[in-house]
């Protein structure tokens, strides 16, 4: 993070209306969050915060602050607006706020780059990595004008994550492959947080693991998901 840079995550610039409507329709989708079991205050505030609508297809915008996965290009999807809330908040609980805003976070499949603006919208440093590079250069646009000093976007093999900017003290992976690659684990501080979906005989599940010494991981097993796969090498 560029020192004394402030973070942002904010509604851009948009034709007379949009915004205000974009933001009372992000809080009824906080409401729905709230609603639903999400209790974090930092994640609710980062959910109400980053404009959705500004990562989906303009076809799709008026879509954007349902609970629902969208398409946005090359055969991925932006998350659902819960999963994503879930996600961020299992990882962050072990966080004290203090902490959070020190803590350095990889994310593991930018897609969209909805989710990096999320996770930059809670803790302090966010490195995330996409494979597809059409996808890349589409979040770079998408992410440029909600000024994120504390974003750091990077092309490559999201399996081997980010060995220069480890270790990390959560680790987001947005895509589900049929483990969690030894570069991810080994990335992890001690203490840290990793959270990933994991297929297995056709089904999908999220996965948490919790590192808590240099030899020591837990693994708990969570809730059924559906994600798209997790591959190796860039395209």
């Amino acid at each position: 993070m560029v020192p004394g840079a402030r973070r942002h995550a904010v509604d851009p610039p948009s034709p007379a209306g949009i915004g205000m409507a974009s933001e009372r329709a992000r809080g009824r989708m906080v409401d729905a969050l709230r609603s639903s079991g999400i209790r974090d205050a930092d994640v609710l505030a980062a959910m109400q915060r980053v404009p959705r609508h500004q990562f989906v297809e303009p076809g799709l915008a008026s879509r954007a602050y349902e609970d629902v996965a969208l398409p946005i290009g090359h055969g991925q999807t932006i998350s659902k607006p819960s999963t994503v809330a879930r996600m961020i908040e299992t990882v962050a609980a072990c966080l004290a706020p203090s902490a959070r805003r020190r803590a350095r976070v990889l994310e593991v499949g930018t897609g969209c780059g909805y989710q990096a603006a999320v996770l930059a919208a809670v803790f302090g440093e966010v490195v995330t990595i996409e494979r597809v590079r059409g996808l890349h250069e589409a979040a770079r646009a998408n992410l440029r004008t909600l000024r994120l000093p504390n974003l750091r976007t990077v092309f490559g093999d999201g399996r081997l994550g980010a060995p220069t900017a480890a270790p990390f003290d959560a680790v987001v992976v947005a895509a589900a492959g049929d483990e969690i690659p030894d570069a991810l684990l080994t990335q992890m501080s001690v203490p840290a947080r990793l959270l990933a979906p994991i297929e297995r005989g056709g089904a999908q599940a999220l996965h948490l693991v919790e590192r808590s010494g240099p030899d020591a991981w837990h693994l708990t097993v969570l809730d059924a998901v559906r994600f798209v796969p997790l591959k190796s090498g860039t395209t």
